[in-house]
């Protein structure tokens, strides 16, 4: 195992730091940043090299010479890396050491922590462990490829998104004081990213009411109503429609 740091950004535009050095701008392309990224996915397995051209070249739809171009690319991305972190032989494996960091499983690891600490009422963790996912989640994955692996990355990676957007804004809200202005920040971006999500509406309204704008947040509401009624013809949520009713008695 190599002795060497690795980070690896896999959302947004790929970037490989290997030993403190960048080295993604030696790899081959995009069918090299696109082989090297499926790698890190699945870097706890090895990896068959008829996967890798089916990954490249789904559907059948691939050149005479897929394998040999596997070879080649391989070959690119291991000098990019190092002999040490990509194997030569057999079945491929990513050997990166045990302190290596990839920014999707650092998403996914905040997100899951973010959410645990909200449940405990640790308000200021959830605020922090939220943040970190949100930054990397928001960079989305390959948003110019279709490929079938790439789909359910992206997927997970918006609802990533999503869930560290409620998070967050909820851990802000209770934290109080200057974060409320965050909370109601947060929240409209949830709204806008996830309209037919009703627990966004809901945290705006909790931010605007918690601000002081009790008018705006049922302005809130009223928008929501009509947004269900014309999209999918029904009224909001027994919740939403509770939280409404305690705003109007305050």
């Amino acid at each position: 195992m190599s002795p060497r740091t690795v980070r690896v950004q896999v959302c947004g535009r790929l970037t490989v730091e290997v030993g403190g050095t960048r080295c993604d701008q030696l790899l081959p392309g995009r069918q090299g940043r696109l082989l090297l990224t499926y790698l890190m996915l699945h870097r706890h397995e090895p990896v068959a090299r008829n996967q890798l051209v089916e990954a490249l070249w789904p559907g059948g739809d691939r050149p005479d010479a897929a394998e040999t171009a596997i070879y080649a690319l391989l070959s690119k991305c291991r000098t990019a890396l190092g002999s040490d972190l990509l194997s030569s032989r057999g079945p491929v494996r990513i050997d990166l050491p045990p302190d290596a960091w990839i920014d999707l499983e650092a998403a996914r690891d905040a997100a899951h922590r973010s959410e645990s600490a909200l449940a405990q009422a640790d308000w200021s963790r959830a605020w922090a462990a939220a943040q970190t996912s949100l930054f990397i989640s928001r960079r989305g994955f390959f948003a110019e490829e279709d490929l079938p692996w790439v789909m359910p990355v992206r997927r997970e990676l918006e609802d990533i998104y999503l869930r560290s957007l409620e998070t967050y804004t909820a851990a802000a809200l209770n934290l109080g004081g200057t974060e409320l202005a965050t909370a109601e920040r947060a929240s409209r971006e949830l709204v806008t990213a996830a309209p037919f999500r009703e627990s966004g509406h809901r945290l705006l309204m909790h931010a605007l009411t918690a601000r002081g704008n009790s008018a705006e947040a049922l302005l809130v509401y009223d928008d929501l109503c009509r947004f269900l009624r014309a999209e999918l013809g029904v009224s909001p949520s027994t919740a939403t429609r509770d939280l409404h009713a305690t705003i109007l008695t305050e």
